[in-house]
């Protein structure tokens, strides 16, 4: 169990006060000076609380660090230096929709995966400590890390390391600098394709293996490389995955040279997918079943070895995907959309969304949260049957092949967790057969993009939500792009060349063209005269 904090602030220069949570950037005060001392707790004085001293933007140094340090000694030296730190904040695992405060709990440091009556475990904030600084305190921290290379805020998920692990030491992080991934405005294909002109695609698939997984798994490995640090036994780490989850699994291991293991579906995943752990040295496992069928067999391998489970059952990873909630705030100067749209198979992402949301609004950062939009592949849609019925009773699914091959999830692990987030944000799921979301990634593509399958899941939701009127052409709507579409150019081959039966309605195929100029010129004249067409 973990114990409180024995350090408590002491303010001189902070005072929390109410604030406009949608005031403009420009309009907002600069970061309030705070001074560091340290103190015994003393539970009977009612200006101290048991959180440690505030934190601090790292230091603005114009010289460069000494010849001798990298930039962990260098942060090192500048905590020593400050005494100033944010150990006072503190996290939990409870039962899922508990509070903080809830019987049940165990510490980050215990490996427990769901609660004592079998259900999902959830990484609960100290809400109370958090709160004591007010939301202008908090943008303002936030926007004074991004672009640093401090460690370790210049990461997007580290940046906010007071909300994600709080009390980790800052030298047993594990970071590649995730996050901080564009915010692309989608201009012309919201223009020619749904008439809307403020759409907006986060591209969280621009990271260092190439998918939003790294959000988490930085968090997540961080957490096992401390675990062993306190010389706890866990030998290695492992997952199922459909090929992303184990691409950031292995890279974050490789990086602290932790043993990793990955159950994948056989010949089920992108050749680009199965390449990536194998390059960062991880145990593969090909197995001859699906993903769920993978799920099952770690889980089992878990419980009898000391086998670290990476994947979304562990509530450790959502903390750094909710990261990428809070990011496309900032990025909107920290106004809020009406829409966000996530592809959802495990439906961990979902949930984690909302929960970056909804800890914005709960600190005064935001004053709302936006509507959510779960997108599905029909062939892998257990969340979408879910809510057509109702809410009234959730069957699993046997998935069946799709192109957006890493949701092709049939029995998700995080089923009450993304219906939680959908009924406390008014929220919706959609379906995308495989011909409207290849089709759609092939309209985006043409638009500039190079977008994966799953992002074109949910730009066929948008699609279908636009036409019937439900997001209208004026409504600032996010799309969240999960992966790099460089992991899914066989798909797009396929498309494009006429190999996919059925397919191909935006198709470029190249054109095959003798080697003289006559036939060079033919070609080149039939292409400019059907574009002046086209733009009449």
């Amino acid at each position: 169990m973990v114990s409180s904090s024995l350090f408590n602030p002491s303010f001189s220069t902070l005072t929390p006060k109410p604030t406009n949570p949608t005031t403009k950037r420009k309009n907002r005060l600069a970061p309030n000076v705070i001074a560091c001392t340290s103190s015994t707790y003393d539970s009977s004085s009612p200006t101290t609380s048991t959180n440690s001293h505030p934190p601090t933007a790292p230091p603005h140094n114009h010289s460069r660090r000494n010849a001798e340090e990298n930039i962990k000694d260098e942060a090192r030296r500048h905590r020593s230096a400050s005494g100033c730190d944010s150990r006072g904040f503190m996290a939990r695992y409870v039962p899922f929709n508990a509070g903080f405060d809830s019987a049940e709990w165990y510490s980050l440091d215990d490996i427990v995966y769901r609660s004592r009556s079998g259900g999902l475990l959830d990484v609960q904030h100290d809400m109370e400590a958090l709160s004591r600084f007010d939301g202008a305190y908090w943008r303002s921290l936030f926007d004074s890390r991004v672009g640093k290379t401090a460690w370790p805020y210049g990461s997007g998920v580290w940046s906010k390391k007071e909300w994600v692990l709080p009390e980790i030491d800052p030298d047993d992080i594990v970071s590649a600098f995730e996050g901080n991934s564009n915010l692309f405005w989608a201009e012309r294909f919201g223009k020619q394709y749904l008439s809307m002109n403020d759409l907006w695609v986060k591209h969280c698939g621009i990271s260092h293996t190439g998918s939003f997984k790294d959000l988490g798994m930085t968090v997540l490995v961080s957490q096992v490389n401390r675990l062993r640090k306190l010389n706890r036994t866990v030998v290695g780490v492992g997952c199922a995955s459909t090929g992303d989850t184990s691409a950031a699994l292995s890279a974050y291991c490789a990086a602290a040279g932790i043993p990793s293991i990955v159950f994948l579906p056989a010949n089920k995943i992108s050749t680009a997918q199965l390449v990536q752990p194998i390059a960062n040295g991880a145990l593969v496992l090909s197995i001859d079943t699906d993903f769920d069928g993978c799920m099952k067999l770690i889980r089992e391998i878990t419980s009898e070895l000391p086998i670290y489970l990476a994947n979304s059952l562990n509530s450790l990873r959502l903390e750094g995907q909710k990261t990428a909630a809070i990011e496309i705030l900032q990025q909107f100067d920290w106004e809020v959309p009406d829409w966000v749209i996530v592809p959802g198979g495990n439906l961990g992402n979902i949930y984690a969304f909302y929960k970056g949301f909804k800890m914005c609004k709960d600190l005064g950062l935001v004053d709302r949260i936006p509507r959510l939009v779960c997108a599905q592949a029909a062939n892998a849609n257990p969340l979408y049957r879910y809510y057509k019925s109702g809410w009234k009773e959730f069957k699993a699914v046997t998935a069946k092949s799709t192109f957006a091959s890493a949701i092709q999830i049939g029995d998700p692990v995080s089923i009450d967790r993304a219906v939680f987030a959908l009924r406390n944000s008014e929220g919706i799921v959609e379906e995308a057969s495989e011909e409207e979301l290849m089709d759609a990634m092939a309209q985006a593509d043409s638009t500039g993009m190079f977008i994966c399958p799953h992002t074109g899941v949910a730009l066929t939701a948008l699609i279908k939500l636009r036409r019937s009127g439900v997001i209208g052409p004026t409504d600032r709507t996010v799309v969240v792009s999960t992966a790099h579409g460089l992991k899914f150019t066989q798909s797009k081959t396929d498309y494009h060349s006429g190999a996919i039966p059925g397919m191909g309605q935006f198709a470029n195929p190249p054109v095959t063209v003798n080697p003289d100029f006559g036939s060079v010129m033919d070609v080149l004249r039939g292409f400019l005269k059907s574009n002046r067409l086209k733009n009449k």
